[in-house]
């Protein structure tokens, strides 16, 4: 699979060990189309082991499926066990790759990353019910051998969205974007978070300045997770209608995103934006300081770590365990954020990181992200902020709709009001 320069990147994200390359034995064997690693080699002894199958955007995403790997990963090294991986190329390898995984009746429970893995969950679930799986985005409300991982993305997109309407608001702009990947329901939470947010951000900015404003949210789901060209397209064409901010939600075809606002901002001969981009999932902001102004984190790593947890201490449910603001599950991460995520790097690779991007040290890193987030008056921030307390409190409530029909109803509302309307 090709994954669009992103290789690079990964090592730099996420390297916590090195994998050793390999086939998974027992029934039959892994998918052919399928990749299969283990964490570490066996040079100790383990006190069992898990095992995750990634969806075909896969890992080098430096969102969705990294931070998957990265909850994993934790847990493998903080419980003690082996990590198996499985990589789907194509629909077709799920329920093989589920299959045999759990034929092997090794693993305390088997992770299976993404919303496009449901039907295949069920059928294995059902089919091995010793197993204990975990699905993250896949609603399977009803075997006790299956949790169901969700995430209030609306929540968190909700604070992305008044933040990149407050910033359009500001400079005197009419427009900001979402790029999106493959039209399916939790997408559409994003997008509806995210334009709530905004219209959020249209009413504070007439309490606060006493002028109206009307604030375009273009928007394009681009049909893939691991397509950088595509996104890029969709952000330039984005940009030359007049986005001012540009929230990408589309995993590796996301990371297009950032490289047409950077080319936007060299163009100008600028190093910082506005406009800008919003990251997605991870704190992505280190990727290109200057160019995202924060990241909207869904912390996977969050609920996979707590998946396996539960497994090892003899908890585990099923059913659907849903993660919001209040858990921590979504958020707009911080230069601290960042700064935890650059740190957790092997040394070598931070210096590589740093020279780069074109900085002597960590703490310049850190200071420039500050400079950047400096650019945004601190009215908004602390704006955005006042969001997410009435969301956490309840005082807000924001709409998740999961399908077409509902979507449609928050592309045609007026408010935020309206949209809140449609959250019950």
């Amino acid at each position: 699979m090709k994954k669009a320069g992103l290789a690079v990147f990964l090592v730099g994200l996420l390297a916590l060990s090195v994998f050793a390359s390999g086939c998974i034995g027992g029934g039959g064997g892994a998918s052919s189309t399928a990749t299969a690693t283990k964490s570490e080699a066996k040079t100790s002894a383990k006190a069992g082991a898990i095992a995750i199958v990634y969806d075909v955007g896969g890992r080098g995403d430096l969102s969705f499926n990294d931070m998957a790997y990265l909850g994993a990963s934790k847990a493998a090294k903080d419980f003690n066990l082996e990590l198996v991986e499985l990589q789907s190329n194509s629909e077709d390898d799920y329920y093989k790759n589920l299959e045999t995984l759990a034929k092997q009746k090794k693993y305390k429970v088997i992770i299976a990353v993404g919303f496009m893995m449901t039907d295949a969950v069920k059928a294995v679930a059902k089919k091995y019910p010793d197993q204990k799986f975990a699905i993250i985005d896949g609603y399977i409300p009803d075997m006790p051998n299956v949790m169901s991982i969700l995430f209030k993305e609306n929540e968190g997109s909700a604070l992305a969205g008044a933040l990149a309407g407050l910033i359009a608001a500001n400079d005197g702009k009419d427009k900001v974007g979402i790029v999106l990947g493959m039209e399916i329901p939790v997408l559409y939470k994003f997008e509806a978070g995210y334009r709530f947010g905004v219209k959020w951000a249209e009413d504070y900015y007439k309490q606060k300045t006493g002028k109206d404003v009307n604030i375009e949210v273009l928007y394009q789901y681009t049909g893939s997770f691991n397509d950088a060209a595509k996104g890029k397209a969709a952000a330039q064409a984005q940009l030359q209608q007049g986005a001012w901010v540009i929230y990408q939600v589309a995993g590796g075809t996301g990371l297009g995103v950032f490289d047409a606002v950077k080319e936007y901002l060299d163009a100008q001969g600028k190093k910082m934006g506005p406009p800008f981009a919003i990251g997605v999932d991870s704190a992505q902001d280190w990727i290109k300081p200057g160019v995202i102004i924060a990241s909207m984190m869904k912390r996977v790593d969050v609920g996979v770590y707590n998946a396996v947890k539960a497994a090892v201490q003899g908890t585990f449910k099923g059913g659907i365990v849903e993660l919001g603001l209040k858990d921590n599950g979504v958020g707009l991460s911080t230069v601290d954020d960042v700064m935890a995520m650059f740190n957790s790097l092997p040394e070598e690779t931070q210096k590589k990181k740093l020279q780069e991007l074109g900085f002597n040290s960590k703490e310049e890193l850190k200071q420039y992200l500050e400079k950047t987030r400096a650019q945004v008056p601190d009215w908004i921030w602390k704006a955005v902020d006042e969001l997410k307390q009435k969301i956490i409190s309840g005082e807000i409530k924001v709409p998740a709709p999961m399908d077409k029909a509902g979507i449609e109803k928050i592309r045609q509302a007026k408010t935020w009001q309206e949209m809140e309307q449609l959250a019950s």
